[in-house]
């Protein structure tokens, strides 16, 4: 009994000591990089997700952006303050920034970090869900005749909603992380920018670090809240796990560029159109079709114009009615115009990395215009020629009599036997040519004759 009591003491031991030596959770690094769209808020939602699910301890967002989509940014915030995992916006390497909407990425987050050499701010929005909006004038120097809450002195009422929004969603997240509001709310007013070092004297930012070693080594025994509770950080001597974006966020980061996007639904366009033209080809109908979703279903996630999608569809009209029915160049011009225009408003927002080139419209314009009236014009030709399938192709055929002929008899035309009645004679033998039809019977007369 003695020598068992022994036993189970040094295991006890040996276990208590493993669990004081077992290596600390690890800790998940998310790039965060260029600008911020649906396939950026995808990536970083699943990874935070998937940080929580895995037992990390911390999730670190390398933060480099000029910016991006409200709606994309918004819902990178949902997944930030509903983790029970703490996040860390660090805006590094050196040379980067977290300008607009990175801005509020770094003051929704539980740790906010720079590396020096960075920078923060430029947090106005602009045209955030409609079209023809100009984005606030910033003022060389605060205005101290006005308060902070009277908004831009230019732009319209909705500009100045938007602006007021702004400021008071960011400054409720300087609020809950303890952050200074007041720089917060000039970042959104009057796009003021900060770097790393004036961040952090302004207690904008919680730390500077030099990388994300370094950022870890600092952050080790930190307490912090979160929707999970109370955490805190063992970072000391913590793996760090860093995580690419895998094939679904590369593909929709491809197909949810605007240009991209564009060019799909184009491809679709084209595709289709040549099908219904010419069917049989099936090739170009099941390609259009794909294309054709797949463009929809990106321009689905971006905040698109519908009276500028609508115009595009209007100028595609104008093309295929030019084509059919020529109106000396007036539909076709008309086509181009509105096709154009609705292409410039298609994509209704100025975030960074959002645009269509105008190159790239001038090209699709012009392109579109060209193979419309060029399929178009095939098709016209194809409908005019003869027909050479079916009954009504039996008109003109040429044949052979089978017997004599006073005003009935038979006679061989494309290898098959047929009834004819003639209005005069004909010889066994003899050449015919067919010039009606009467259910099973031919009207027939001489070749040379007809």
């Amino acid at each position: 009994m003695v020598l068992w009591s022994k036993v189970l003491m040094v295991a006890a031991l040996a276990l208590a000591a493993g669990g004081m030596w077992a290596a600390p959770p690890t800790v998940v690094v998310l790039p965060l990089t260029g600008a911020i769209g649906p396939a950026t808020a995808d990536f970083v939602t699943r990874g935070i997700a998937r940080a929580d699910k895995e037992g990390a301890q911390l999730v670190v967002l390398e933060i480099d952006t000029p910016g991006g989509l409200d709606t994309s940014m918004r819902e990178i915030i949902k997944a930030i303050l509903a983790s029970s995992v703490p996040v860390a916006a660090f805006v590094a390497p050196s040379g980067a920034r977290a300008a607009s909407a990175g801005t509020y990425i770094l003051y929704a987050s539980h740790i906010a970090a720079m590396a020096p050499g960075t920078n923060l701010g430029a947090a106005t929005p602009v045209q955030i869900g409609a079209p023809g909006l100009s984005p606030p004038s910033t003022p060389a120097s605060p205005d101290k005749t006005k308060s902070p809450d009277e908004g831009p002195a230019a732009g319209d009422a909705l500009t100045r909603k938007q602006v007021h929004d702004a400021a008071a969603y960011i400054r409720g997240f300087a609020q809950l992380r303890g952050r200074n509001q007041d720089w917060a709310e000039r970042a959104v007013r009057e796009a003021v920018s900060l770097s790393a070092d004036e961040a952090l004297e302004q207690h904008v930012i919680d730390l500077t670090a030099r990388d994300v070693a370094d950022l870890v080594a600092k952050l080790d025994g930190r307490k912090l809240s979160t929707a999970g509770g109370e955490r805190t950080l063992q970072t000391g001597g913590a793996a760090v796990s860093i995580e690419e974006p895998d094939w679904k966020s590369r593909f929709l980061a491809v197909i949810t560029n605007p240009s991209i996007a564009l060019i799909l639904m184009m491809l679709g366009v084209y595709g289709l159109f040549f099908e219904f033209s010419n069917p049989g080809f099936v090739l170009p109908g099941v390609v259009g079709a794909i294309a054709l979703l797949l463009g929809l279903f990106a321009l689905h996630m971006l905040p698109v114009n519908y009276a500028g999608l609508a115009l595009v569809a209007l100028g595609l009209g104008f093309f295929v009615a030019e084509a059919f029915m020529p109106s000396y160049g007036s539909l076709g011009v008309g086509g181009i115009i509105a096709f154009a225009i609705g292409v410039l408003m298609l994509i209704d927002t100025d975030a960074p990395g959002f645009g269509v080139s105008l190159w790239l419209i001038a090209a699709l314009a012009l392109f579109t215009a060209v193979f419309v009236i060029l399929v178009a014009s095939v098709a016209v030709k194809a409908r005019r020629r003869p027909i050479v399938t079916g009954s009504e192709e039996l008109i003109g055929s040429v044949g052979i009599v089978l017997d004599d002929v006073d005003t009935e008899g038979w006679a061989r035309v494309h290898s098959e036997q047929w009834r004819v009645q003639s209005a005069e004679p004909l010889k066994r033998g003899q050449a015919i040519r067919v010039t009606a039809r009467n259910g099973l019977i031919l009207t027939v007369a001489p070749l040379d004759a007809a």
